[in-house]
């Protein structure tokens, strides 16, 4: 017979699927019906492929192997597989009129959903019933979980691009205000960091999470808070994105052939600057953390006779103690609330870098843990002995090319589960829509 504790588990899986479809079925409600086809970001597909992408990448991995329903559509299940990341600029052509009308993909959407609903309702008993390729449905159903909960990011900030008249306003977090952040940098002495998840220690991980192991990291000092508008201003009025000797030549080429002179989600209003919120321009606020590119921050980061962290060195300063020991949050072992940092989908926009003071790490460095990701200066690559999920083997192997670089923290719009410490996010250095500022380090 089974045990309550494994029985509570497979319950938990199912209710953590229906939460995570309610978040992106409210995203897809929050867009117009006249602006499902548009494209809000042009390196990305069309609004409507991600209505049918989520169902499609559900059914293409648990239905052969926990449903006997033969597919409703097999030419909707390739069409809507797989999502793009061009590189050196190639970008998709496709037009509106060659995606099925959103009364078909909804359609299709209904179908799956009612289908893997019966037969996981069969299994809801048996996380650890293993298909007959040997994997298991709840390590099948955790990806289909975060797989979800990943899209509800990144249509986040596809969305953030949509015009405002677009988009069904919802209830926003109200402004915080909270005193001028006092800047500074913290020594963080040398130790060690462990990244990665032991693969025998049973708990969830994507593969590029996999291997652990513990790498001695040099003292050297980081920011307190990640750099702000107010800050990124300063640069700029200094002329940052002018002076030739801060951009390697890879992103001074970029920066020109874009015309890039100041962040994404920023613009000029009565000669002011403001900031693009989800539903409102704002006057700029000048203690949020300021997103940009990896380029961007690059850029400052030379201007300012600093350097972006390693991968390793931001581990160190979230995660490590003078003592030598590991939390698995900067705060300690708690499991992430609203108290410790602006994360979960609780809100759309970003915060006040020193507001969560109660976050802080055990060396005293804040906001590591939400309110934008941070970019490190470490390429995406693998941990030792990695071994790519047989069963989606391109999520992170097509992405070990040297034109991703890491990401680590989580934004507004991160899902608590994925604020694990070995989770690892990353995207190419010229793409300035994501939810990510940065913190420089001194060695």
């Amino acid at each position: 017979m089974l045990t309550t504790q494994t029985e509570c588990a497979a319950r938990n899986l199912l209710e953590r699927m229906a939460d995570a479809r309610r978040e992106s079925d409210a995203l897809f409600d929050m867009v117009r019906p006249s602006a499902l086809y548009d494209r809000p970001i042009p390196e990305r597909h069309r609004i409507i492929f991600y209505v049918g992408h989520l169902e499609a990448f559900d059914w293409n991995l648990l239905h052969t192997r926990f449903s006997n329903v033969k597919s409703f559509d097999p030419r909707l299940d390739q069409l809507f597989a797989f999502g793009i990341d061009p590189v050196d600029g190639g970008l998709p052509s496709d037009r509106a009129s060659d995606w099925p009308s959103v009364e078909s993909v909804r359609e299709y959407v209904g179908k799956i959903r009612a289908d893997l609903d019966k037969a996981l309702e069969r299994h809801d008993r048996l996380t650890g019933y293993e298909a007959a390729d040997g994997f298991s449905l709840g390590l099948l159903l955790n990806v289909a979980v975060e797989h979800r909960l990943m899209h509800v990011e990144t249509l986040s900030y596809m969305l953030h691009q949509l015009p405002f008249a677009s988009k069904v306003r919802r209830p926003a977090v109200p402004l915080l205000n909270t005193a001028a952040v006092s800047h500074r940098m913290i020594t963080i002495p040398a130790g060690v960091a462990t990244l990665g998840l032991p693969r025998a220690g049973g708990s969830f991980g994507w593969d590029n999470e996999y291997e652990a192991y513990t790498v001695s990291v040099p003292a050297f000092e980081i920011d307190k808070y990640k750099v702000t508008n107010r800050q990124y201003l300063e640069f700029m009025n200094a002329g940052g994105y002018e002076t030739r000797s801060i951009w390697s030549d890879e992103d001074w080429a970029w920066k020109a052939a874009a015309g890039v002179q100041h962040p994404s989600f920023w613009t000029k209003a009565n000669g002011e600057w403001v900031l693009r919120g989800m539903f409102d321009e704002v006057p700029l606020p000048r203690e949020w953390p300021v997103y940009v590119s990896h380029a961007e921050a690059r850029a400052y980061a030379r201007w300012a006779g600093k350097a972006l962290p390693t991968e390793e060195e931001w581990h160190r300063a979230a995660y490590g103690t003078s003592k030598g020991t590991e939390r698995d949050y900067p705060w300690g072992n708690n499991a992430p609330d609203a108290t410790f940092g602006n994360f979960d989908l609780r809100g759309w926009d970003p915060m006040p870098v020193n507001a969560f003071p109660k976050g802080a790490s055990a060396f005293g460095v804040e906001d590591m843990l939400g309110n934008g990701w941070e970019w490190t200066v470490s390429h995406f690559a693998p941990f030792p002995r990695f071994e790519p999920f047989p069963f989606y083997p391109g999520y992170s192997a097509n992405f070990v090319d040297g034109k991703h670089f890491v990401m680590k923290g989580g934004s507004a719009r991160t899902a608590k589960c994925m604020l694990r410490r070995t989770f690892r996010n990353w995207f190419q250095a010229h793409y300035p829509y994501i939810y990510s500022g940065f913190r420089c380090v001194s060695r």
